[in-house]
């Protein structure tokens, strides 16, 4: 009976050793993985805080470049209303010099068709002009081109051309043009005198 006591004691024993050691690794593997679950959701927070750092980078990178592209807008919207009122001021004065100014407009004009004569290199030309200047010039033509002709034949056109003023001169053959109408010249020299209009207006946007 004795022995059988012993076997049972010795039984038991090795069972509450055996249940020691399990609960202990079972304690060890909780920590683990309490410990790795740890880890991983300070990993996940980690990642989540520079995803919604990133995210607000991105949207504010968005916003700036939306305002800047607004202001952009607003800026060139400005800048062309600007030019137009320049252009529309210089049309503007080139109708009170035809109004109120007639000779000097004449000396312009002469010196407009002497530039056209001078930079086609044909003998024989042709100016055209709008309506009004055709009706006061057609009688005087050869007095007024004479002096500037150089030499050369310059013929006016009966035909009118649509220009606030100025002239256009072209060979006869209408293969070389030299347009110094308003409208030729603005066109012309469009980018430069875009150019000095927005450095005069806005030194700073150009």
């Amino acid at each position: 009976m004795d022995k059988v006591s012993e076997l049972e004691n010795a039984i038991l024993a090795q069972a509450n050793r055996l249940a020691g050691e399990y609960r202990e690794h079972a304690e060890h593997s909780r920590d683990n993985i309490l410990h790795d679950a740890g880890e991983r959701l300070h990993l996940r927070e980690e990642r989540e805080v520079l995803q919604a750092k990133a995210n607000a980078e991105r949207a504010y990178r968005r916003m700036v470049q939306s305002n800047e592209l607004l202001l952009q807008k607003e800026m060139d919207h400005l800048r062309w209303n600007l030019v137009e009122g320049i252009r529309e001021q210089l049309a503007e004065r080139v109708r009170r010099l035809l109004q109120n100014e007639p000779a000097r407009y004449q000396t312009l004009l002469q010196a407009l068709l002497r530039k056209g004569v001078q930079a086609i290199e044909r003998d024989t030309l042709v100016a055209e002009v709008n309506r009004r200047d055709l009706q006061w010039l057609e009688p005087v033509w050869e007095s007024f081109s004479e002096p500037v002709a150089a030499a050369k034949k310059v013929k006016l056109s009966t035909l009118p051309i649509e220009t606030l003023g100025g002239i256009l001169v072209r060979s006869d053959d209408n293969r070389i043009r030299v347009d110094n109408t308003f409208e030729g010249r603005m066109e012309r020299l469009g980018r430069g005198l875009h150019q000095i209009i927005i450095e005069r207006l806005l030194p700073e946007g150009g």
